[in-house]
């Protein structure tokens, strides 16, 4: 089986599209993919296309409508928030397996107005019976649980959002770039506490892709902008014994994360840097203890530390994250792997981490109930 390189990423600026269609985002970022890669839709053997709200329109179809009906396979792919990484996922096997040399993966969303909950439920809606069934009130109970058995400060969880929203501003291509000072984001508007509105994450249209290749078409290329796929794994949550009421938050990213380090051969005490779900400020601090950044309780120190800052040991979100880049439920899981991808190659401007070589991107997603996650480990080549 061959390896797998990245040789083309990029994404259009997150924010809102009124005027444009769905596909017609995803068009613009493979475009822009393709010409990142110096190739073009006739070079491409499969096109796998996500998206959460506008799967079902044959979206990967549309966007070669778009840019070029050159016959080949579409796959449109829909899984929650892990609907990008799922499509990369898939688009990297079809690479390893030696069925193609060149596929791309693109995720496209324009997401609904308002705020986003993890679908219908038979039987009675579990809001207002149950606690909540909205992703806020979801991962503030999460917050509050690691509160309890930790001692996890809402200061410490308003600190990831300071972080994020000031890496943002050195990010052209997010939604909002601006900073916010800590009292500032304890300050806003009351969602689910622990969480403010400024520790939600920004509802925005937007498109991201990329192009993965063989080792063989890679050295045609030239490796010098190459990036090699080290890890990759989706996993769905394992039956466990637990509340029926409120989702485990942690389990499905702890199993897809062992994955990818297995076949990666890394550890996390490997990484230079992390694009995570932070899709709100809580899940980023439970993330760290998931993906193994710190140990169990440790979350709250090491946002504390500025370890995960810019120009600390292990920088997480520097993209300004879905808290303030913004998160198009179908393109945020390419979206993380195009900034992983920019930093290896050292092309991340004034957000860039030095000596960047070995990152990892990943993606939760939660339906009614259950949950997906994807995780990549990808190698400067």
């Amino acid at each position: 089986m061959s390896d797998v390189y990245v040789v083309g990423a990029d994404l259009i600026k997150f924010g809102r599209y009124p005027d444009r269609t769905p596909a017609q985002l995803g068009a613009e970022a493979t475009l822009l993919a393709l010409d990142d890669a110096g190739l073009n839709i006739g070079d491409v053997g499969a096109l796998y296309a996500a998206s959460t709200f506008n799967a079902a329109s044959m979206i990967a179809q549309q966007i070669l409508f778009q840019i070029g009906q050159t016959g080949i396979p579409c796959v449109n792919v829909s899984n929650a928030c892990a609907a990008g990484a799922t499509a990369f996922r898939e688009a990297f096997i079809a690479v390893k397996s030696g069925l193609y040399d060149v596929v791309v993966a693109v995720g496209a969303e324009k997401n609904p107005a308002g705020m986003l909950s993890a679908g219908n439920s038979e039987g009675p809606p579990p809001e207002g019976l149950f606690g909540s069934g909205t992703m806020p009130a979801l991962f503030a109970e999460a917050g509050v649980i690691h509160s309890a058995k930790y001692g996890t400060t809402m200061e410490q969880f308003a600190k990831v959002s300071v972080k994020n929203h000031h890496h943002s501003t050195m990010n052209p291509k997010a939604m909002y770039q601006k900073e916010t000072p800590l009292d500032e984001v304890m300050a806003s508007e009351m969602i689910a506490w622990p969480l403010t509105k400024l520790m939600c994450s920004v509802n925005v249209d937007g498109a991201a892709a990329t192009v993965l290749v063989s080792a063989r078409k890679a050295k045609e290329l030239g490796l010098g902008r190459a990036v090699r796929v080290r890890g990759s794994a989706l996993a769905s949550d394992p039956w466990e014994s637990r509340n029926g009421v409120l989702m485990n938050t942690n389990s499905v990213t702890r199993l897809a994360v062992a994955t990818a380090y297995e076949m990666a051969g890394v550890g996390p005490e490997d990484l230079n840097l992390v694009e995570l779900h932070d899709c709100f400020a809580t899940a980023e601090l439970l993330h760290y203890e998931n993906l193994g950044l710190c140990g169990e309780g440790e979350a709250g120190a090491l946002i504390d530390s500025g370890d995960t800052a810019l120009g600390g040991r292990i920088p997480v979100n520097v993209s300004g994250g879905l808290l303030s880049k913004g998160h198009p439920i179908g393109a945020t899981g390419v979206a993380n792997i195009v900034e992983i991808v920019m930093h290896l190659r050292g092309e991340a401007g004034a957000r860039q981490v030095a000596g960047a070589r070995l990152g990892l991107a990943h993606v939760l997603g939660f339906g009614v109930g259950v949950g997906a996650a994807g995780v990549h480990i990808l190698e400067k080549a």
